[in-house]
């Protein structure tokens, strides 16, 4: 009876466990989002901090935009290669430009620079929220009465979503850019021609759904950060167990939440 019994009880303690994660997760969010409308809005209330939210959109945002241009040219130029031979054989070269435009548009644009910002700003947050758990420096701004999650969680958080809005923006230029330069220099695509075919290709949908996921992505990779940075125990091992699982949840999180996105559209007809 143990036998049979001893797996169930281990998948109910799991569903329940993620259960629990999810709405901590969601709690976070919606208390990180309450203090960002209360600094904003309320006159009374306390300034959301300009400098630190300014600070985390320069550490998350612009110093990753180097690294997310070299990966989305290099997918650019590897879409162009590969697709080249197979639309020859039926006479369509020039149709690579259509596929890049609206892979990296829709799809690869923000996932790419979701997977980049994980590595790049993700691991960053958890260590150094776990980092500040061990020191104990959040039990001190809390006896200072200093609200962590106005002044730590919703700063990173806000910064994380803008910011990764404007990251898929570059990174689907510098996909395009990697696909023209390649199809210029090696599969004899007329520079006319290829920027012809993209624009036709890709429509304001198209651009505004890549722009969607990468909105939710910002938040999904934020607030994962936060949520198991603050939850570190265990000293020094601890940060970097938080900081290993936050690049894994947050990887198989964007991809599980990508797949749902593009059902939706599928059926909605986007």
């Amino acid at each position: 009876m143990n036998l049979v019994l001893r797996p169930l009880v281990l998948v109910v303690n799991s569903a329940a466990a993620f259960f629990r994660f999810l709405g901590e997760l969601t709690y976070l969010i919606g208390d990180a989002a309450f203090g960002v409308r209360r600094s904003l809005f309320n006159k009374q209330g306390r300034r959301l901090g300009w400098a630190n939210l300014w600070s985390q959109m320069n550490r998350v945002g612009v110093r990753s935009i180097p690294i997310v241009c070299l990966v989305l040219f290099c997918i650019g130029a590897i879409l162009s290669l590969q697709m080249a031979p197979i639309l020859r054989e039926y006479g369509a070269a020039d149709r690579v430009a259509d596929i890049i435009a609206i892979a990296v548009g829709r799809e690869l644009g923000p996932l790419v620079c979701a997977i980049v910002l994980t590595g790049f700003a993700g691991a960053s947050i958890a260590a150094e929220l776990g980092s500040m758990v061990v020191s104990e420096e959040i039990e001190a701004l809390e006896a200072q009465a200093i609200d962590p999650v106005r002044f730590l969680v919703a700063p990173r958080i806000l910064a994380t979503t803008i910011m990764m809005v404007c990251i898929c923006v570059v990174g689907d230029l510098a996909g395009g850019i990697g696909g023209f330069v390649t199809c210029n220099l090696f599969l004899g695509v007329s520079p006319t021609m290829y920027s012809h075919h993209s624009f036709d290709a890709l429509k304001l949908k198209d651009f505004l759904t890549g722009l969607v996921k990468a909105g939710v992505f910002g938040l999904l990779i934020s607030a994962l950060a936060c949520r198991l940075g603050l939850s570190v125990t265990g000293g020094a091992q601890g940060v970097g167990v938080a900081t290993t699982r936050t690049v894994v949840l947050t990887i198989v999180a964007l991809i599980s939440v990508d797949l749902l996105f593009t059902g939706v559209f599928y059926f909605v007809g986007w």
